[in-house]
């Protein structure tokens, strides 16, 4: 068989020993989902698509997640027919082949590793905010990393919350959904106390000029603005549900549940962001609060409440860590299957007594921890989206195509109108590929380029279908 277009068989795609254990219940997925998806996007991506759009920064929350919600509702299905760790990775495998499910699976590392790296470096700012305000005496250059401004060196919050993540979860799948869980409940507490004080000195005159940089993406000094310019960006911000596929065999009922977390935590997350971003230029101008680091604490000290500011950094730096926590969780998980089926060293896919991949874990954080010490935030969201947009695409092609080649095939969950979603998927996610900057995308290139020399080298012959 051709090792490009060599396939697992979709009935052998659930293992049924695989080391990992089925603790997870649905409201764990819908905890996932949501400690994923709402984090670094709203707490602070929300200022950097502001300065991006204006306060047309609400339409792009709602092209970018009308995207990501025919993208969830192909990861629905998928996830319920083919209940295994990899995600889009273990899609592809099974629908498009051993070579594209590689790119799928090294764009992957990508994503999961940048987002790790993306949210310690959102926490840090909330972290420094805290810091600032209570005088401790830390200096700014150890506060941010070189090219964030203020004359940063390293990052040392963000490098701090990456590593103590990766500890967390070495304790066990289970505690670290149930941390998780209590974390989510007080990251939404949080969010709905910022609407209740800022709705009172909401001014509609913040919302002209509501484009003021057009629709379309175009890029000034290396940043693409617009609606789109700031969707491809915002983007980021939304797709933390793709997380939970990867917990799939880790889910008590997965077939039912995995659907359950996917789209649940979607819509959930959906209608937050925007309601959160209409509040935050409601009380302030996009060009003011888009300037900050902590843009929702920055907005209710504006309206002179300090106290209120400090509990809303306060449950970010308590809470935010739990979107580190969701994708190194994936992160790991993308690694172990790839390791299982051979295309990675077989040691990664050791398992420990509590039921996690102690080597992949460790790994992914110390690499998360050193990339967010020295990259600025803008950076790793923008590189980060590529690799997401590539496993989107994937996914809804993997969907379409079993749907041609096996239609009898029980599906627990069938995604409505798939042939009108599957396409909007695919479409929507290059479109948003394209509002990319030429730097994002050519880094994308080149990393995917020397993923193509690993395969070749080393991963098309430890396959294991390449030993059948």
């Amino acid at each position: 068989m051709s090792f490009i277009t060599r396939r697992k068989p979709v009935e052998a795609a659930t293992y049924v020993d695989s080391g990992l254990k089925r603790t997870l219940s649905w409201y764990h997925l819908v905890a996932l989902g949501v400690g994923a998806i709402i984090g670094t996007g709203i707490y602070t991506l929300t200022g950097v698509a502001a300065g991006l759009a204006g306060p047309a920064v609400i339409v792009s929350f709602a092209v970018a997640g009308a995207v990501c919600a025919c993208a969830a509702l192909c990861y629905a299905e998928m996830a319920s027919l083919s209940p295994q760790a990899g995600s889009a990775y273990a899609y592809s495998y099974m629908t498009l082949g051993e070579a594209i499910a590689w790119v799928i699976g090294w764009s992957l590392i990508l994503e999961y590793t940048l987002v790790c790296s993306a949210v310690s470096v959102g926490w840090a700012g909330y972290a420094a905010g805290l810091i600032h305000q209570a005088h401790i005496p830390i200096p700014d250059s150890l506060l941010s990393a070189a090219g964030a401004g203020a004359g940063g060196i390293v990052n040392l919050p963000a490098i701090f919350i990456a590593l103590a993540v990766t500890g967390m979860l070495l304790v066990g799948t289970r505690e670290s959904a149930t941390v998780n869980f209590i974390l989510v409940i007080i990251k939404l507490v949080a969010l709905a106390g910022f609407v209740a004080f800022t709705l009172p000195h909401f001014d509609a005159t913040h919302f002209t000029p509501f484009a003021p940089f057009g629709f379309g993406a175009h890029e000034i000094d290396g940043k693409k603005y617009g609606v789109m310019g700031a969707a491809a960006i915002i983007f980021f911000a939304f797709y933390g549900f793709d997380a939970i596929s990867t917990a799939a065999e880790e889910a008590k009922n997965p077939s039912r549940d995995l659907a359950i977390g996917i789209v649940g935590s979607m819509a959930l997350c959906t209608i937050i962001y925007m309601v959160v971003a209409a509040c935050a230029l409601g009380v302030s101008p996009f060009d003011v609060f888009s300037k900050s680091p902590e843009p929702l604490a920055f907005v209710l000290r504006e309206l002179h409440k300090p106290v209120a500011a400090s509990l809303i950094a306060g449950a970010a730096v308590i809470a935010m860590p739990t979107v580190i926590m969701v994708f190194m969780f994936g992160q790991s998980r993308v690694f172990f299957a790839m390791a299982r089926d051979g295309l990675l060293p077989k040691q990664l896919a050791g398992v420990s007594a509590r039921g996690v991949p102690t080597a992949v874990t460790v790994l992914t954080g110390v690499i998360a921890a050193l990339i967010a010490g020295v990259t600025p935030l803008d950076q790793i969201a923008a590189l980060a989206n590529a690799g997401t947009l590539a496993a989107f695409i994937a996914t809804a092609m993997a969907v379409m195509v079993l749907r041609r080649r096996m239609p009898a095939l029980a599906r627990p969950f069938r995604t409505p109108l798939v042939w009108l979603i599957g396409p909007g998927a695919v479409l929507g996610c290059l479109y948003l590929f394209s509002s990319l900057s030429v730097k994002t995308m050519l880094f994308f290139a080149a990393w995917n380029a020397i993923g193509v020399v690993v395969y070749l080298v080393f991963s098309r012959r430890t396959s294991v279908l390449a030993a059948e």
